[in-house]
């Protein structure tokens, strides 16, 4: 078993994020980047904008990694023993693209509640600062949710450019992983990332979210999975996992519940973004 320990569990609490967890080899890690680079290439678009949610539903290998057991104790020890999966995201950004992420609280737009919850960042490839890691605004998660300004800005990679202003980006942690590592971040944790300045691609995936069976989803819907233990308020329609590669009912899937999505992340947004 791989719970959190009392410090890591001391972290998440004092700082709202925890980082870095081992989770698999970096070997382990090329293997899942060349079955996301396969998919690109055999189906350009498929991972393109907003085909970047819930990959997982069309990649064995990354379904794997969404329900990986080192990955669940983890979770378990911030959330409890009924975990579901509530969706996932693949965050890459390639060399010399302006691509970046606004500093951002995950729980303002997403619609889960209440915020028994947690976001893993998985590094496929090392990320650094050089490479545009995540950063944390320490001890942000403790004041609630913050003003965010819908910026709808050119290389934003969230889908409203939600930001919050004035984040002391010299008080910001940088969360420094190499490839097969992972991070775990509050729903209400400021943070954010910068531009990738490396000469390979930056490749995160995100499942976003791991919710206790309690949270609701108040802003439209979303399917899950169940990971670990029992739903006992089944608040959520329940779906299959990948058993192959680029399988036509999961590509079907998969463009059900990223429409479903859309609707929940422009709930109330004057225009919708390019993502």
């Amino acid at each position: 078993m791989s719970y959190l320990s009392s410090n890591q569990l001391k972290q998440y609490e004092d700082e709202g994020f925890v980082s870095p967890i081992n989770i698999f080899s970096k070997e382990k890690a090329k293997e899942i980047r060349d079955e996301i680079e396969l998919i690109e290439n055999e189906m350009p678009d498929e991972l393109n904008k907003s085909g970047r949610y819930n990959a997982h539903l069309i990649s064995p290998l990354l379904d794997e990694v969404t329900h990986h057991p080192k990955i669940l104790d983890a979770v378990q020890s911030l959330i409890g023993e009924d975990i579901l999966v509530c969706g996932t995201t693949l965050f890459i950004k390639n060399p010399n693209e302006k691509g970046f992420v606004s500093y951002h609280q995950d729980a303002k737009y997403i619609g889960l509640e209440p915020h028994n919850w947690v976001t893993a960042w998985v590094a496929i490839t090392d990320s650094n600062e050089n490479s545009g890691c995540m950063r944390m605004w320490s001890g942000s998660h403790k004041n609630n949710l913050k003003e965010h300004e819908q910026m709808f800005n050119e290389g934003n990679l969230l889908t409203r450019g939600q930001t919050v202003k004035n984040v002391p980006k010299e008080e910001t942690t940088p969360l420094v992983l190499t490839a097969g590592q992972m991070s775990l971040h509050h729903p209400t944790t400021v943070h954010g990332s910068e531009l990738n300045k490396s000469d390979d691609r930056r490749i995160g995936f995100v499942i976003q979210s791991y919710i206790g069976t309690n949270v609701q989803q108040i802003l439209g819907k979303n399917s899950v999975q169940l990971a670990r233990g029992v739903d006992n308020y089944n608040f959520h329609e329940k779906i299959g996992r990948s058993k192959s590669l680029m399988n036509k009912n999961d590509l079907k899937l998969k463009k059900k519940e990223n429409d479903n999505l859309q609707e929940i992340f422009y709930k109330g947004a004057p225009k919708k973004g390019q993502l």
